[in-house]
């Protein structure tokens, strides 16, 4: 079983996981241009619950003691510890589906920075209080800069609506803001929840669970299928109660050819990279450490929003300073929280 416990190479897989976690979006905007974000949706927990199988199945089981290998793993914790990833996966499904249609609604440059953002703060301290990991000053101090940068976006987003005078748009960007938040606040927790119950401790020599306890690659696939199941429940929702359209019939998934519903597994898999990235070097990082990294992806997703999707076309040049600054602060923000757990 392959388990991070190098701090520098586990910066190097939380930088990893940042472009992972910011980067799963555009297989949304792709997808987006003829399918409905709740029919894509579908494919991408589908693709995410495939990658956590396999990938507990070989990086979770080769070379690792019978005793620790993912599925005696699975077998050895299951119990009431099973119910904390479950309800990650919960949680983090509901707050995922709000930020999926926050991206509809608004874009990525706007549902990434305040949805992500405050997950990345929220996120942060609570594995800061899990296992107190990292010089706490400083990962204020990033969080702070970051936190910022949010702000500066947001102001970005709204001097771009005030000079193109679209009323229709400035009332759909409300609403995306709306729905960013609370995600963004929902979000915060599956990461503290996943880490209670997944425990990597230097026991005889090696790296291994705890009686009872999860290994990474556990406690990503049970995460992924409380994600899995609740997606009949949430997702049912959103279809039915779509946040901007028509309800969505379920047959009309079916309807979708194959490269569509790949787009969407696609996106499922490149999610469960950076996620398992996050469990796997959170033992060398700290688990606050890892978790603040890894949500840098709301730089990388701005980016591509400003850059690819050119959802700043004709914004102002305050627009322009305005995201300029959100990645200054961003970068500094997340440098500080480097020296915090270096």
């Amino acid at each position: 079983m392959y388990f991070c416990s190098n701090y520098a190479l586990a910066v190097l897989f939380c930088v990893v996981c940042m472009f992972c976690w910011g980067s799963w979006g555009n297989t949304q905007k792709l997808a987006g241009k003829s399918w409905r974000y709740e029919l894509f949706y579908w494919d991408y927990v589908i693709g995410l619950l495939l990658f956590s199988l396999a990938a507990g199945l070989t990086l979770g089981s080769a070379g690792a003691n019978p005793e620790w290998g993912f599925l005696a793993n699975l077998k050895s914790s299951c119990g009431p510890n099973w119910l904390w990833p479950l309800a990650a996966g919960v949680v983090f499904n509901l707050s995922n589906i709000l930020l999926s249609a926050a991206i509809a609604v608004a874009g990525m440059s706007v549902a990434f920075p305040v949805g992500v953002g405050l997950a990345l703060v929220g996120g942060t301290m609570f594995n800061y209080l899990q296992d107190g990991k990292g010089v706490l000053a400083l990962i204020a101090g990033g969080l702070a800069l970051i936190v910022t940068s949010i702000v500066c976006n947001a102001l970005a987003f709204k001097a771009k609506q005030k000079a193109a005078g679209a009323a229709a748009d400035a009332s759909a960007t409300r609403k995306g803001l709306v729905l960013a938040i609370f995600a963004g606040l929902l979000m915060m927790w599956f990461s503290p929840l996943v880490n209670k119950v997944v425990d990597m401790t230097f026991m005889e020599g090696v790296v291994a669970p705890r009686a009872g306890m999860m290994t990474p690659y556990t406690g990503f696939f049970v995460f992924s299928v409380g994600i899995f199941l609740s997606n009949f429940i949430w997702n049912t929702i959103a279809m039915k109660k779509p946040v901007s359209g028509e309800p969505v019939a379920l047959g009309a998934y079916f309807k979708g050819g194959f490269p569509i519903h790949l787009v969407g597994a696609l996106g499922g898999v490149i999610w469960g990279l950076g996620t398992l990235l996050s469990f796997v070097t959170a033992g060398a990082a700290g688990k606050a450490i890892s978790y603040a990294l890894g949500q840098g992806a709301t730089l990388v997703s701005a980016l591509w929003g400003i850059l690819v999707w050119k959802e700043f076309a004709g914004a102002p040049k305050t627009s322009h300073a305005l995201n300029a600054a959100m990645l200054v602060l961003f970068v500094a923000g997340l440098a500080l929280l480097v020296l915090a757990g270096g």
